[in-house]
């Protein structure tokens, strides 16, 4: 008789600060049915107030299912500052749908399944397809329109392309050091570290996330980022930036790509120092203003306002799709240039395949690169994606003029229970749009 695995939902689950765990996660648990953790069967937070069995806090958050809760409400429950959609009007998308809920592809165990049932076996909460500029394909299963969603990690592609933009312009030179930009940093892993090496995550960084040893780096990051509360014995940093300038060098920078949101936090903290603004005043001066979104943004802060530029960013499906929408079209929309075409054009063709073949973990995304903190596909499309745990996608096909946001709250962090169904996933939508 097979051994079934009890899933043990912990810090993991809701920081998402690795796509790829270790094999035992990956591994086939027993999950819940997808139609039992909607939140409209659930009631978290319904009543006034809430009854003790619906309450969702801080003591409870980052279980699952309270986390499909706590996923849709990051601003009740941890300190966020805003990102502002500004006066100008909404941009509507156009419209021609297609209802693709029907539509067929092979799944990756050998048989057949449907766009709907991909979607309801992922946990999908919200899904939006664009092809050409209109959507052509709108689902809320879990969620509303105007729901903010957190991103966890695609939240790094947009300092990414902030970053990238910057050094376009000429404000960052990505061969300098990052002590140039932030000498703070001096003695840390990043002394003698390039700007592009955090730019595409080829940086040698002693930090490891093993959320089964509390001796490992990730627990003092999740304590002086606010993630979670500290235990009364911690006696650590207090903020994310305290915590980077005790990280130490741990290998040869530029030698193989090894995925680590430290440096995110950091790409951010030179950010901030070229400009002089905070992450949530560029990235609404510079995009989300000049989208024509219809919603603000936000993004989780540590206990002296500093961003989680890693993983703390919530937006909605429809900005998002705008996002995407600007992106596909080689960084123009609204009849404006928000970003530079050569920043987009070099983000999407990716980056070292080699260097990225050495990464541990990462089994899942074989043949891909990593690029300005994107993800490349190397498919014949040309396919380019931002991806965050538990299921959350911005994928761009550039072949198919499609671009498909996917929010979600799957019960597993990693990327690789999902990933060989969301790709072929991506693949039949290409072939939908365009059928």
């Amino acid at each position: 008789m097979p051994v079934r695995h009890r899933v043990r939902f912990t810090t993991a689950a809701l920081c998402g600060l690795l796509l790829a765990l270790p094999a035992a996660w990956a591994q086939a648990p027993q999950l819940p049915p997808p139609d039992s953790v909607l939140l409209d069967k659930l009631g978290y937070m319904e009543s006034f107030p809430p009854a003790p069995d619906k309450l969702v806090d801080n003591s409870n958050r980052t279980r699952y299912p309270q986390m499909t809760w706590s996923l849709q409400h990051v601003r009740e429950l941890l300190p966020t500052r805003n990102i502002r959609r500004g006066p100008a009007p909404v941009v509507v998308l156009p419209r021609r749908e297609k209802n693709l809920d029907d539509w067929a592809f092979a799944d990756d165990k050998g048989g057949r399944t449907t766009v709907a049932e991909w979607q309801r076996n992922t946990y999908t909460d919200a899904l939006i397809v664009l092809h050409r500029g209109r959507v052509v394909y709108e689902r809320y299963r879990n969620m509303k329109p105007e729901t903010p969603h957190l991103l966890f990690s695609i939240t790094k592609s947009f300092t990414g392309l902030l970053a990238a933009q910057l050094a376009h312009e000429g404000r960052i030179d990505p061969n300098a050091r990052v002590t140039q930009y932030v000498p703070e940093l001096a003695g840390s892993a990043w002394d003698d570290m390039s700007v592009r090496q955090v730019m595409d995550m080829t940086g040698a960084v002693r930090y490891r996330e093993v959320y089964t040893d509390p001796t490992t780096e990730v627990f003092p990051y999740l304590f002086s980022s606010g993630m979670l509360p500290a235990p009364a014995t911690y006696t650590g940093p207090k903020d994310i930036y305290s915590f980077l300038k005790t990280l130490k060098k741990e290998g040869e920078h530029g030698d193989a790509f090894v995925y680590r949101t430290v440096h995110s936090e950091v790409l951010g903290w030179i950010v901030s120092r070229v400009t002089g603004q905070h992450f949530t005043d560029l990235l609404s001066e510079r995009i989300w203003q000049k989208l024509g979104a219809e919603e603000d943004a936000s993004v989780m802060v540590d206990a002296v306002g500093t961003p989680l530029q890693g993983s703390g960013m919530s937006a909605t499906l429809r900005d998002l799709a705008r996002f995407g929408e600007m992106l596909r079209r080689g960084g123009e929309f609204n009849g404006q240039r928000i970003l530079a075409r050569d920043v987009i054009e070099d983000t999407a063709r990716g980056g070292d395949r080699d260097k990225f073949a050495k990464a541990p973990g990462q089994q899942a995304r074989a043949g891909y690169s990593y690029r300005n903190q994107w993800w490349a596909l190397h498919n014949a499309d040309g396919a380019w994606e931002a991806a965050g745990v538990h299921n959350q996608f911005i994928h761009i096909n550039p072949k198919a003029e499609m671009v498909v946001v996917k929010l979600s709250s799957h019960p597993i962090a990693a990327a690789a229970a999902t990933m060989p169904l969301n790709l072929k996933a991506w693949a039949a939508l290409a072939q939908a749009v365009q059928h």
